[in-house]
């Protein structure tokens, strides 16, 4: 487990510091990252920083320097991904709170200061907030159900709607405690997304962690913050719908294997027993006023069979492997 270096929490909730951290990895998605940032700097207040994590790529390094002078800007000190590259953006802040935004995500106004004030209290570890979708050419494909947001690395249907307590955030925006690091290590290597593969859960693992090593640690939602997610063309299609369905099957049972069933799937039990369930008798009993709505009943099952698939293959891969 890559392990990070604990830092004393004397700072008093009121004043407490915000060191976001945005990695990327392709020249492709510049002006992304471009917008990420200034979304970000536009927000930062005294204390606060921008760090900037390229991941294996010298050319986009060079790049953001030059054009990002007031962020830190560093390689990944680790393993090619976005775990390792995340970690490096922990060693290198110095901010109480760490918080991470994707480079394809865009903060709406006043997303730092509501991740503050969710620091605020001394037993909060993690926060998330709300990840809406900015989808290319301005809406969903008709097929998509809304469930299944997180396909996209976004908010979905089923996530609660007023402040509470939650198992984990969605990666795009998320914060973590500077001291929680160093209780129970960085994100693992041994899941995540490397490049434009479609896997995760990397947050996930990290979150049960934190909650196993301490009970009394919350992780908490805030549904009022938020920000926006791109959703290219090319995360619009079957294709890629089944394929991330297929691996986040995969990523589950990872989870799984490094921190059990239960805990791996607390979630998950719910969502398959109520949320999805709901989504397909809505859209089959509203199929006569919206035709739509039987597509994406259907589109529904094909998610959930393709998850399970992934999970299933993923188990019996490792059928004989005994995670310690």
């Amino acid at each position: 487990m890559h392990q990070i270096d604990l830092y004393a929490d004397q700072t008093p909730a009121v004043s407490r510091t915000i060191s976001v951290v945005i990695c990327s990895y392709a020249d492709w998605r510049w002006d992304d990252l471009r917008r990420a940032c200034v979304s970000v700097e536009e927000q930062l207040g005294e204390g606060d920083e921008l760090v900037v994590v390229i991941d294996h790529n010298d050319g986009l390094l060079a790049r953001a320097r030059d054009e990002f002078p007031q962020a830190r800007v560093v390689p990944n000190a680790g393993r090619k991904g976005l775990s390792d590259a995340r970690n490096t953006g922990v060693e290198t802040s110095r901010g109480d709170v760490v918080a991470f935004l994707d480079d394809d995500a865009v903060a709406r106004p006043g997303w730092v200061a509501g991740l503050r004030t969710a620091f605020a209290s001394d037993d909060v570890a993690v926060a998330g907030t709300t990840v809406r979708p900015n989808w290319e050419g301005g809406s969903a494909p008709r097929w998509f159900p809304e469930e299944f947001g997180w396909v996209v690395g976004c908010s979905y249907r089923g996530l609660p709607e007023e402040k509470t307590t939650i198992r984990n955030p969605i990666g795009a925006s998320m914060a973590v405690r500077r001291t929680i690091f160093g209780k129970v290590g960085g994100f693992s290597d041994a899941i995540g997304r490397v490049g434009t593969k479609p896997v995760g859960c990397e947050e996930t693992e990290f979150c049960i962690r934190v909650s196993a090593h301490d009970s009394t640690y919350k992780v908490v939602f805030d549904p009022f913050s938020a920000v926006d997610h791109y959703v290219p063309a090319v995360r619009q299609t079957m294709k890629y719908f089944v394929s991330r369905c297929y691996h986040e099957g995969r990523s589950k049972r990872i989870v799984s294997l490094l921190q059990g069933t239960e805990a791996g799937l607390s979630s998950e039990r719910r969502y398959v027993r109520v949320t999805l369930p709901s989504a397909v008798i809505k859209g089959v009993t509203g199929a006569v006023r919206r035709p739509a709505g039987l597509l994406r009943a259907g589109v529904v099952v094909i998610g959930l069979s393709s998850t399970v698939l992934g999970y299933v293959v993923e188990s019996f891969h490792r059928g004989q492997v005994t995670v310690g």
